[in-house]
C-alpha cells in the first residue's frame, strides 16, 4: 500500500484505520537545524516514523521516546533540544522537565536549538453494551456523544431502540474486533444476565461493569465459579456499575457509568498531572 505524500493525508489515513499515533511538530528553531518550524512527522505506536520529517539524529531519539510516553498516557509533550551551554546559563540540566518542557540532550554538531510539540492521537475508545434495558439504551446514546464507538449486543427484536449505536450485533456474544482493552457494560437487568456474563467474562477489557445489585452479582458470580470460571476473572467485574452519584433514573445511571469510564480512561493522564504538580 502506498504511503500518502501529504502529511495531513497520512494523518487522516492512519486515523481512519483506527490506529493510535502521535504527530510531532517543530514549533521553533534557533541557529542551524535540519528541520525548520512547521515540519511534521507521524509516529506510529511501534515507534516508527510513518512519514514526514523532523530532522536527523539531533532530536529523533527524544521525540520517539516522548511519542511512546504520550501514547501511553494520552498526555502531549513539549521537547526542547538545546546546547548544554545554553541550558547551563539558565541553570537547567539535560533531562530535566521544567514548566511543562522536557529538555533533551542535543546530539547535533551544529549545536542549533529546536522545540518539538508531540501530540498523541488516540482512536475512539470502544464500548460494548450487552443488553437492551432502558439503562443500556440511555448508555448507548450518551457514550456515543462523549466519543465512544458503541457496539450493542442484544436480541434482534430490541435493535430498533438503539438509534444512536454505531453497530448492532444479534445476541450477547461480543465481536472479536473491539480493539485493545475495550470497555464493556452488561445491562441485561434480568433478561439474560447469566448468558451475557458467560459470553463476556473471559474477554480482555479495560473496564467491565454489571448493572445490578451487589446481591445479584454475588449470586451470578457464584454460579459462574461453579462452572469453572476463575476467581481472577470474576473479580474484575464492577458492580453496581458507575460512580455513586445517587442515580435513580436510567439516564442518571448511564451518566454515572460514563463518568466512571472517563475516569478509568483518563487515569494515566491524571496521574501525570498530579506528579507534575508536586
Amino acid at each position: 500500500m502506498s504511503v500518502p505524500k501529504d502529511i495531513l493525508d497520512l494523518v487522516n489515513s492512519v486515523k481512519a484505520r483506527g490506529e493510535a499515533f502521535a504527530v510531532a511538530t517543530v514549533v521553533r528553531t534557533v541557529s542551524v537545524t535540519a528541520a525548520k518550524a512547521g515540519a511534521k512527522a507521524v509516529i506510529l505506536a511501534d515507534g516508527t516514523i510513518s512519514g514526514g520529517w523532523i530532522g536527523g539524529g539531533c532530536a529523533r531519539g527524544a521525540v520517539l521516546r516522548a511519542a511512546r510516553q504520550a501514547l501511553a498516557d494520552g498526555q502531549p509533550r513539549l521537547i526542547s533540544v538545546q546546547p548544554e551551554s545554553a541550558l547551563a546559563e539558565r541553570h537547567i540540566a539535560v533531562g530535566e522537565t521544567r514548566d511543562g518542557v522536557f529538555y533533551a540532550r542535543n546530539m547535533c554538531p551544529s549545536q542549533g536549538a529546536m522545540d518539538i510539540f508531540v501530540e498523541p492521537v488516540l482512536p475512539r475508545p470502544c464500548l460494548a453494551i450487552l443488553g437492551a434495558s432502558p439503562v443500556a439504551v440511555a448508555l448507548a446514546d450518551l457514550a456515543r456523544r462523549i466519543g465512544f464507538f458503541v457496539t450493542v449486543c442484544a436480541p434482534a427484536r430490541d435493535h430498533a431502540a438503539f438509534t444512536e449505536a454505531d453497530r448492532l450485533v444479534e445476541g450477547f456474544a461480543p465481536p472479536s474486533d473491539l480493539g485493545d482493552n475495550p470497555f464493556l457494560v452488561i445491562s441485561t437487568q434480568g433478561s439474560g444476565d447469566h448468558d451475557a456474563l458467560a459470553a463476556a467474562i473471559r474477554l480482555r477489557t479495560l473496564y467491565f461493569a454489571f448493572v445490578g445489585s451487589r446481591k445479584k452479582i454475588a449470586a451470578l458470580k457464584n454460579d459462574l465459579a461453579g462452572e469453572g470460571v476463575e476467581a481472577a476473572a470474576l473479580e474484575k467485574i464492577r458492580a453496581p456499575a458507575g460512580l455513586d452519584i445517587g442515580a435513580i433514573t436510567p439516564e442518571e445511571i448511564a451518566l454515572s457509568i460514563v463518568a466512571e469510564m472517563v475516569e478509568v480512561r483518563r487515569r494515566g493522564q491524571r496521574r501525570v498531572e498530579r506528579e507534575s504538580a508536586r
